[in-house]
Formats: structure tokens, C-alpha cells, sequence
């Protein structure tokens, strides 16, 4: 990762928090004071983001030193410290918030997809992430999935082809008949590929049928329960009995709750927007020594 690229977002964030301007601070605090900042976890976890500490540092225009404690992905607890700065106290203060929102959102993201990856440890299925992300952090939160144990869909819709409902009802004239869609828009994909892969959308059987006929490389189940995902499986074993084939994506309403059944139903993967879009923040505070 080349945390370097990301000093435009950390920038804007400094900006949005006074750009160093720290009123209580400059009023309260000696800037000949020196101090030592914990960077203390308060909740089990898994920790994500600490290079972007030193980032923060840097782009602060701050002489801190910071000493990282732990690795990104390494599993937490309450009362560990993960990262140490030293240095003009103020300075501590200034990027303080800016340090523990990166940090506490990456973390998040990357424990509850530790949590999804648990559920379904011992399956042959993966958990991925999708593009429900928060503008401008995606790099940030998909590799925080990363992180967490989990797999990276599609970074952005130049990188594979994904035919969704929309593009089906587009096709068919605005609401005309859908009949052999899927098949033909699958083929009309794969013909434009160009390498890249291609995965189409469905919502029951037959879709599915006509996606395996026309050689689709990913089909994903939209909203189907597991006994539907189960019967998906067993078609694509029969069309496929040699093994290898289309592989299916379980997707829509799957939670921490029933993720288990899903895999074991034979989903290949399972993607869940929660892991960005929902993710609780890792409590993860500062304090000053």
C-alpha cells in the first residue's frame, strides 16, 4: 500500500478540524510542553490503519515521533496500546481526533469482516466486500476488509463486467419482455470483455440456467434464502459435473445471524455491503503520559 497517496484525504481532514488552528489548545497549552500519547484499544478487535499515523504526523507539519506497537490485521483487546507518539504535546492534541478517526472506522471495518470470516471458518466459502463505500475512502476501507480477513470484490466499474438488474431491464426496452435476456446480455458482455471477468445478477433458477448456459464466470444469487442457494449449487454441479464452471455469490440480507448458511449452502462467496457501509467504529481512544 502506498500510504503516501492518501495525503489529499488526510489534508482535508486536518482542514475540516481547523487546520492546526486549536483555539483550547493554544490558550491552555505551553508549546514547550512535551508529552507521551498512548494510542490505547478499549475494545476487542482487530486494528487497521496505523500507517496512516505517522501520515497524519507529516502532513501536520508536526515534529511527533510515532513507534508502532502492532501490525495492521493483528487481533486486539482492551488496554492495548498499539501505537506511541512523542513530542510538543499541542501537536499530540491537534491530530489527535484526525488520527482516531482513521483509525477507529478502519479498524471497524476490518473487525466485523474478522467476525463474518469467523462464522463461516471451516466452509470453502469467502467473504467479499462491495461498492458500498464511503466516498474517497475506498482504497482505505477495502483494504481494511483485507485486513479482516476478507477478499476484495470490484474496485471501481472498469475492473469487471457486472450485469445487474437495471442493465437487464434497460435492454429489454424499458420493461419489454426479459425472455433469454440474461443469456443474451452475458454474451453480448463476454464478447466486450476484453479478459476481463464476467458476472451477471439473478433472482431465481432459471436466470441462473441461462447465465451457466452463456458461460458466465461469477453468478450472483440476489436475495435468495440458503434452501434456494442450496438447489443453485446442485444445478451448477449438474451443468458443470466435471467441477469448475460459474461460481456463485450469495448476496442481500445476510447477516452475522445467517452467513453460516449461506456457506453451507455452497456459496462460493458472500458479499456484504455492512463490512463498509455499516461497520461499527473500534472504540480506540488516546492518552496523554
Amino acid at each position: 500500500m502506498r500510504w503516501e497517496k492518501f495525503d489529499w484525504l488526510i489534508e482535508a481532514a486536518l482542514g475540516e478540524d481547523g487546520a492546526g488552528r486549536d483555539v483550547t489548545t493554544d490558550a491552555l497549552i505551553d508549546p514547550a510542553v512535551e508529552g507521551r500519547a498512548d494510542v490505547l484499544v478499549k475494545a476487542k478487535g482487530v486494528i487497521c490503519g496505523l500507517p496512516l499515523i505517522p501520515r497524519v504526523v507529516g502532513v501536520a507539519g508536526s515534529g511527533l515521533s510515532v513507534e508502532a506497537l502492532r501490525e495492521d490485521g493483528a487481533q486486539v483487546g482492551p488496554g492495548d496500546v498499539v501505537a506511541v507518539l512523542a513530542g510538543s504535546a499541542a501537536d499530540v492534541l491537534r491530530v489527535e481526533r484526525t488520527i482516531l478517526n482513521f483509525i477507529q472506522h478502519l479498524s471497524g471495518v476490518a473487525s466485523i469482516t474478522r467476525r463474518f470470516c469467523d462464522a463461516v471458518a471451516g466452509t470453502a466459502a469467502q467473504i467479499i466486500d462491495t461498492r458500498k463505500t464511503t466516498p474517497g475512502w475506498r482504497a482505505l476501507e477495502k483494504y481494511a476488509v483485507r485486513c479482516g480477513g476478507g477478499r476484495n470484490h470490484r474496485m471501481s466499474l472498469s475492473d469487471q463486467m457486472l450485469i445487474k438488474d437495471n442493465h437487464l431491464w434497460l435492454r429489454a426496452g424499458a420493461g419489454g419482455s426479459n425472455a433469454g435476456a440474461i443469456e443474451q446480455a452475458v454474451r453480448a458482455a463476454r464478447e466486450a470483455a476484453g479478459g476481463l471477468m464476467v458476472e451477471v445478477e439473478v433472482s431465481g433458477l432459471e436466470g441462473l440456467a441461462e447465465a451457466l448456459r452463456a458461460g458466465a464466470d461469477i453468478v450472483m444469487l440476489d436475495n435468495m434464502p440458503p434452501e434456494k442457494v442450496c438447489e443453485a449449487a446442485e444445478l451448477v454441479r449438474r451443468e458443470r459435473p466435471a467441477g469448475g464452471g460459474a461460481r456463485l455469490e450469495a448476496s442481500g440480507n445476510i447477516g452475522l445471524e445467517n452467513v453460516r448458511a449461506y456457506a453451507g449452502a455452497g456459496a462460493d462467496c458472500i458479499s456484504i455491503g455492512a463490512l463498509t457501509h455499516s461497520a461499527p467504529a473500534l472504540d480506540i481512544a488516546m492518552d496523554m503520559r
